[in-house]
């Protein structure tokens, strides 16, 4: 009798330690007798201790922080970039079967590929066109660890830092760009006034009374201010129209 309880307690201890369950997003990698036998999951399965083990892998997204890289960019430019890798287990047996830890691997790949397409490019195209390196380190992280079964979903710069003479260099460029930019549109600005002016001189020219009209008008204009004692020019040339004028008046 007493065997036979013990028999029992075995064999209950026995399909205790055999069963396993796992969520959703776990699958259980299944080796038998060390070799590769199936996937498993989710939920209640049942693995046969000592004949059989069971690897856990999350198929849950994965968000990892690369650690800050120094990198030299192409026009000599030293830097230091922080980025995150969005990606998850697609292939659990190629996971845990093609590579002994995917995440260190995963982590390692990353930081050397940060490095290598970053100091491609120069300081400008880092700042400026962030989009498309993301997509440039992810495409190359997707491609080299799908033997691993990673599928790479996002890549994201966070930071690009700078040394201080480089932000004041930055600045002093920008201050620069700016000056310029406004002495362009001075210039531009001169050149239609003096154009604008060519083209008012030779419509007047040809009009000897809207010259008169003109001047008379500017009399009006600096009548109207308050000072004590004006001093109007008066050419002669204008004395003559006026001399016409009125004579053809008095006919």
């Amino acid at each position: 009798m007493n065997a036979l309880i013990v028999v029992v307690i075995l064999l209950l201890m026995f399909l205790l330690s055999a069963i396993r369950i796992l969520w959703e997003y776990e699958r259980g990698v299944i080796f038998l007798l060390g070799r590769f036998y199936k996937v498993k999951g989710p939920g209640l399965i049942i693995v046969i201790p000592f004949i059989q083990r069971m690897v856990r892998v999350d198929m849950r997204t994965v968000v990892m922080d690369v650690p800050r890289q120094d990198v030299i960019s192409r026009d000599n430019v030293s830097v230091r970039v922080d980025a995150v890798v969005y990606f998850r287990v697609i292939d659990p047996a190629k996971a845990i079967i093609q590579v002994e830890n995917f995440y260190e691997a995963t982590s390692q790949l990353a930081q050397t590929t940060l490095r290598s397409v970053l100091g491609q490019h120069e300081l400008d195209e880092m700042l400026a066109e962030r989009e498309k390196l993301n997509t440039d380190i992810q495409a190359i992280l997707d491609t080299q660890t799908d033997a691993w079964g990673i599928k790479v979903a996002n890549v994201e710069i966070k930071r690009v830092d700078l040394d201080e003479s480089m932000i004041r260099a930055i600045a002093r460029q920008a201050e620069a760009e700016r000056e310029r930019r406004a002495k362009v549109i001075h210039a531009e600005g001169e050149m239609q006034a003096a154009e604008k002016l060519q083209v008012a001189a030779h419509t007047l020219s040809k009009e000897r009374q809207a010259i008169l009209l003109r001047y008379m008008q500017t009399l009006i204009e600096i009548a109207g201010d308050r000072s004590s004692t004006i001093v109007f020019p008066l050419p002669m040339e204008m004395l003559n129209l006026v001399q016409k004028a009125q004579e053809k008046t008095d006919t």
